[in-house]
Parts: structure tokens; C-alpha cells; sequence
């Protein structure tokens, strides 16, 4: 059985594991995560705005960011939230170009929030691997 979390203990280790930017809650909602969920929560109690999913937040980040013309890595969680406590069940992870065309994609299913890689890891799923330089082969006469 999963262990699910308070909106407190959750922001704590989406932070402690390096998410301690920006997110959007349902396409809205901009702020750090823990005020970005308890604001779209308060707009549902308060009829503004309702999930589109049953039991499940979508949040939205970005895991880097250099610019408008640069590359970036975006993430995209899908949170079970029930009786007002929260844990991740699946997570996207994309890296586009600055035209928004996907280069390399990474989705992990069956997660739970202790199970969240740290942001470094998530980056470097969708990272593009230096390419190793040869040495040139020295040539010279031998003995």
C-alpha cells in the first residue's frame, strides 16, 4: 500500500529532492508547490474551479531552464490526492527545443513520492550523453 502524505510532508520532500521551483497546478495556479496545491484546492471548495480529474492533480515544472532559445527539460506529475493527503503516482519528464519540439522523453509509472528521483537523476534521463573524444593515436617510431 502506498503511503500517502499531507500537503506539508509532501512539499517537503518534492523540495528536499531539488523541486523548489515554480509549478502549475492544473494548468494554473503559479507558485511553489505547496501554495500552487492549496490554492487550486481553495478555488475547488470555493466553486471557482474543479479538478479535471477524479482523485488526480496534475502538476507541471520545469526541471531546467536557460532561456527562450535554449533547450529545456519540463516535467509533468500526475498527484493521487485523497482526504486531503497526496503521493505521485506517475511522472513525465521532456526535454524540448526552443521550438517546443520534443527531443527526448522519460515516463515513470508506479511511483510513490519516497520513490521520486531527485532532480539531477530526472534530468539525466532526458539528457543527451557528451560524446567521448579519442585521442588521437600517437604515431611515432618505436623500439
Amino acid at each position: 500500500m502506498k503511503l500517502l502524505l499531507d500537503l506539508n510532508a509532501f512539499a517537503k520532500l518534492l523540495t528536499d529532492k531539488g523541486y523548489d521551483g515554480f509549478f502549475l497546478t492544473q494548468a494554473g495556479y503559479p507558485g511553489k508547490v505547496q501554495d500552487s496545491i492549496s490554492r487550486f484546492l481553495e478555488a475547488c471548495s470555493n466553486g471557482t474551479d474543479k479538478p479535471l480529474y477524479t482523485n488526480v492533480l496534475p502538476l507541471n515544472t520545469y526541471l531546467e531552464w536557460n532561456g527562450e532559445d535554449q533547450p529545456k527539460v519540463g516535467c509533468h506529475m500526475w498527484v493521487k490526492y485523497e482526504n486531503g493527503k497526496f503521493d505521485v503516482q506517475e511522472m513525465e519528464i521532456e526535454r524540448t527545443d526552443r521550438y517546443g519540439q520534443l527531443l527526448k522523453q522519460s515516463k515513470l509509472t508506479n511511483l510513490t513520492a519516497s520513490s521520486v528521483p531527485t532532480i539531477k537523476e530526472a534530468i539525466a534521463q532526458v539528457s543527451e550523453k557528451p560524446k567521448e573524444e579519442i585521442a588521437p593515436r600517437k604515431r611515432g617510431f618505436r623500439m
